[in-house]
């Protein structure tokens, strides 16, 4: 095939390729000068890691030691459990110094012991609930758009079912999505008090997890979007997001406004900057610590698909921070190179709900 030059076109058809290429995120080689030059990719907005990064939240106490975060605006609905797990107030010695003290893992993952992950959870539990005993249902987590049903029922099963997210109106469990970078979403119906869990890494929010959740909502409970709230809580900020390509052409082959998620990241480090031959790598693009480097806003594409599902900006909020910049705070999966225990963010209705 001959090299693309502009003067073997018309000018109307030159417009109809350079708008397919502006759809398709890429950009015309004005110079014409060889086939393999053709296109390039869009030139993304630029940002350093600092002035992407978001500050943490302070979390609360509990009684029992747990220490977790709440969303403020919802304290004052009686009728709901609700709360964002930290790696604070737990058990667990496999992920601390030997001076440290326990942690707070709460997946059954191969370096902890079962039985102490078990005793986290009622902990958790307690401090969401008020009561150890609070049956809580989780899933196998697959990185899919599936949501299921819960039941009391659930929380007795020997295996989990496979899915990445959770609803009910059954009063008096809980609902847990587990993560270590993940971002949970956590939603809420005042109306017909039903609420629902959603697992989201790259995966998922591509296949709409949200979306999906929301119209499964709508279909078993009746939800109406503006009878919807929603929470986002802690996990990998576009500060320390970087992937590659591939995940920047699933985004755009989904969303329309896929290119705004994304941002080109430049390394501040002046060293890096004028001697970047020093620090070259063989790692795969998006997981190397030299800029400029492609990252993704994983919780703002989440909150474009509750916005798209109908919800009101002021209807969601964002609890948390970045759990790769908060290590003390969170277990991030990628920020300790998958030595990481797990988080949990649960939700669910009051057994008396009916008398609030």
């Amino acid at each position: 095939m001959p090299p693309f030059t502009p003067e073997a076109y018309p000018e109307p058809e030159i417009q109809q390729i350079d708008a397919l290429f502006e759809r398709a995120g890429l950009t015309r080689n004005l110079r014409g000068m060889s086939a393999a030059g053709v296109t390039t990719r869009m030139r993304l907005e630029r940002s350093t890691q600092q002035e992407l990064v978001s500050p943490a939240q302070l979390p609360r106490i509990a009684p029992n030691g747990v220490q977790w975060l709440a969303v403020p605006a919802w304290e004052k609905m009686n009728w709901l459990w609700h709360g964002f797990s930290t790696r604070r107030g737990g058990l667990t010695r496999a992920y601390c110094a030997d001076d440290a003290p326990g942690e707070l893992n709460l997946g059954f993952t191969t370096e902890d012991d079962r039985d102490t992950v078990a005793q986290n959870r009622r902990l958790f539990t307690q401090a969401v609930s008020g009561d150890p005993s609070t049956p809580l249902v989780d899933v196998h987590q697959i990185h899919s758009n599936l949501v299921l049903l819960a039941s009391s029922a659930d929380a007795s099963r020997e295996k989990s079912r496979s899915a990445d997210g959770l609803m009910t109106n059954e009063p008096g469990l809980l609902l847990g999505i587990r993560t270590a970078d993940c971002i949970p979403i956590l939603v809420a119906d005042r109306k017909r008090r039903a609420v629902a869990a959603f697992h989201a890494g790259w995966r998922g929010t591509v296949q709409r997890i949200v979306e999906s959740g929301i119209g499964r909502m709508r279909l078993q409970f009746g939800s109406r979007p503006e009878d919807l709230i929603a929470a986002i809580g802690p996990g990998i900020g576009p500060c320390c997001y970087a992937v590659g390509e591939e995940v920047l052409s699933s985004f755009e082959s989904q969303f329309a406004y896929a290119r705004e998620l994304f941002r080109e990241v430049y390394d501040s480090d002046p060293v890096r900057t004028k001697y970047p031959m020093l620090f070259m790598t063989q790692r795969a693009p998006g997981h190397s610590s030299i800029g400029p480097s492609l990252h993704l806003n994983l919780v703002e594409a989440n909150r474009r698909q509750l916005l798209a599902a109908g919800l009101k900006p002021r209807a969601i909020h964002l609890v948390g921070g970045c759990t790769s910049c908060h290590r003390e705070l969170f277990f991030s999966h990628r920020g300790s190179e998958g030595h990481a225990g797990r988080m949990m963010s649960a939700i669910g209705i009051r057994p008396d709900a009916a008398q609030r």
